[in-house]
């Protein structure tokens, strides 16, 4: 008995090792994927394929990181709002084209697609505290711009770019009007223990149990749950509730965190959405969700000339 005893402890001490040595080593290659496996870095397609009017912006982070992005103007006469979009940990924002297409047609909104460092054509390597200071030259970039409302710029993130897209509204209360976060992790650290189960008593975000000994050796915890309690502009959450990735109860946890210091949120969920499809599977309730919290919070400014006639094309060549 005592033999088998001493077997077991010795099996979840070397499993504890090994998982913990995987989650020293490879955790930025488990949080940060920029090239999709059997995939180039490079972009696949750009904004034009898609009839999208674009400029390539080239940015410094505060650390001297060259970064790359896309300004996609919905016509050069709107005045509509500015989606500042942060996609998701895997491939690049050449894979968003479409999503974003469809955006700008029924949001009538620029849309402006940073490509985080070690992403596509951003120079770098990807960490937490690199891509908040890229989230913030995209920020203060559109800040600077003439061409553009500046007083409705808007935050839209997805996953790992909610988890962005939240410290970044946090650090701008002034700066940005409203935040979109869509199929948001509560945590790295919460999503560790889901990804590595043998863990989950020594890894931990704010709401999990346990003594989270683990937690220090993680060097991106983009700790959510405990940032959307400081954000003080109006939030709406997007959750597909069959997301195959994050657990669509981060989502609900996210707004009850949130909705106690802020009463400017929406929760609104999608019974079909999966982690990556909710802006399909959602239809046109998915698009008209989004267009009333914008007109609620980030309004048009009505002026002489103020029409936007749209521009992108229905079918993309």
């Amino acid at each position: 008995m005592v033999g088998w005893l001493k077997a077991l402890v010795y099996g979840a001490g070397g499993m504890a090792v090994v998982g913990l040595a995987a989650l020293v080593a490879l955790q930025e290659r488990l949080v940060y994927v920029p090239v999709l496996p059997g995939l180039p870095r490079a972009y696949p397609i750009k904004p034009s394929r898609l009839r999208l009017i674009y400029e390539d912006v080239w940015l410094r982070a505060a650390d001297g990181v060259r970064l790359h992005s896309w300004f996609l103007r919905h016509s050069p006469t709107c005045r509509g709002p500015t989606i500042l979009f942060f996609q998701e940990n895997a491939g690049n924002i050449a894979h968003r084209l479409e999503c974003v297409r469809l955006m700008m047609q029924r949001l009538q909104c620029n849309v402006f697609m940073l490509s985080y460092r070690g992403y596509g054509e951003s120079e770098g390597y990807p960490s937490q505290s690199g891509i908040t200071k890229d989230a913030q030259a995209a920020l203060d970039h559109l800040l600077q711009r003439k061409d553009i409302d500046t007083s409705r710029i808007v935050i839209f993130g997805r996953s790992l770019g909610g988890a962005v897209g939240a410290v970044l509204a946090k650090n701008n209360p002034d700066k940005v009007s409203a935040l979109i976060l869509e199929n948001t992790f509560t945590s790295i650290l919460d999503m560790a223990g889901i990804m590595l189960p043998f863990l989950r008593w020594f890894i931990g975000g704010s709401s999990a149990k346990g003594p989270k000994l683990l937690n220090c050796v993680v060097r991106s915890p983009w700790s959510t749950l405990d940032v959307v309690a400081e954000v003080k502009q109006p939030i709406l959450f997007l959750s597909g509730l069959q997301d195959e990735l994050v657990p669509p109860s981060h989502m609900r946890m996210l707004y009850d965190k949130a909705v106690e210091h802020n009463r400017n949120c929406r929760f609104v969920d999608f019974l079909n959405g999966m982690h990556m499809d909710t802006w399909i599977s959602g239809g046109d309730r998915y698009w008209r969700t989004i267009e009333l919290f914008l007109d609620q919070y980030s309004p048009e400014v009505q002026s002489s000339d103020a029409s936007c006639t749209s521009e992108i094309a229905d079918d993309a060549a």
